[in-house]
């Protein structure tokens, strides 16, 4: 291959929008925890404080049946990957006010200032996958082959995470009152997704068909197969893959219709 080939693929507009998205990715986790005493550990700790909290209501005071035996891994399996999600989307409804002169000053494509925010803060999940494998090697959890569902978790949930990101991050410019909206549906959707309880528990009460259109759902049903196969829900599952390639596709309509007056707007 010829020195001109390799340049002309190493400047291909996909290259430079991978180098692009982590170069703002890394500048974004460097400035979080550079003044920072504590650094990675704060990303962990409110799910643990939050998981600790929800253990011992759950199992100590009220002492309900509730998720599955050990509890402490069986709500961090999803409490983790919600922490990722809400972080995300809270992120990105300052995506254009936080950055409005270096976003109008720079001529990328403009969805990295979404993209950004949804794989720092996976890179963060990510990072916090060994406090599973610590409580569950404290517990004695056992690990299933299941575990390999996870890669698949984690595809759907970005691709989820982006779609809504790129329709939020737009609107909130035009209603700034949209920010404080999406906090109170993230609060409501906290406790409307199975994190603190299973998707079988919403059995009792009649509730688990539709509980699985909560397009979160599948997706902690596939993270919490490694330890707990029986939560796996393939119907929630498809239910969470289509809604997530439709938030997506609508997202990229809703991004691209609003970013000319998004830049003018900021």
């Amino acid at each position: 291959m010829t020195s001109a080939a390799l340049s002309r693929r190493d400047w291909s507009p996909f290259t430079r929008y991978r180098r692009s998205l982590w170069l703002l990715t890394t500048r974004d986790l460097k400035v979080r925890y550079s003044t920072s005493f504590l650094g990675y550990f704060w990303s962990i700790l409110d799910p643990l404080v939050m998981s600790g909290i929800y253990w011992f209501v759950f199992t100590q005071v009220f002492q309900k049946t509730v998720g599955h035996e050990p509890y402490i891994v069986f709500l961090l399996s999803a409490l983790l990957p919600w922490m990722w999600f809400t972080g995300a989307i809270s992120d990105c409804t300052r995506a254009f006010t936080r950055e409005a002169k270096l976003i109008r000053s720079t001529t990328i494509p403009r969805t990295i200032w979404v993209a950004r925010l949804v794989l720092s803060k996976g890179i963060e999940f990510v990072a916090s996958i060994p406090v599973i494998i610590v409580f569950a090697i404290f517990t004695t959890a056992e690990l299933h082959w299941e575990a390999v569902y996870a890669v698949l978790a984690i595809v759907l949930q970005a691709i989820l995470t982006l779609g809504i990101g790129l329709m939020v991050a737009p609107l909130v410019v035009f209603f700034r009152d949209l920010e404080r909206a999406v906090k109170l549906v993230l609060r409501f959707l906290f406790y409307a997704s199975p994190i603190i309880y299973g998707l079988d528990d919403l059995a009792d009460i009649g509730l688990s068909f539709w509980g699985s259109f909560n397009p979160l759902a599948g997706i902690f049903t596939l993270y919490r197969a490694a330890f707990f196969p029986q939560q796996l829900d393939w119907f929630a599952v498809a239910v969470s893959a289509g809604m997530s390639l439709v938030a997506l596709g609508i997202g990229v309509a809703v991004f691209q219709r609003t970013i000319r007056t998004v830049l003018k707007e900021i």
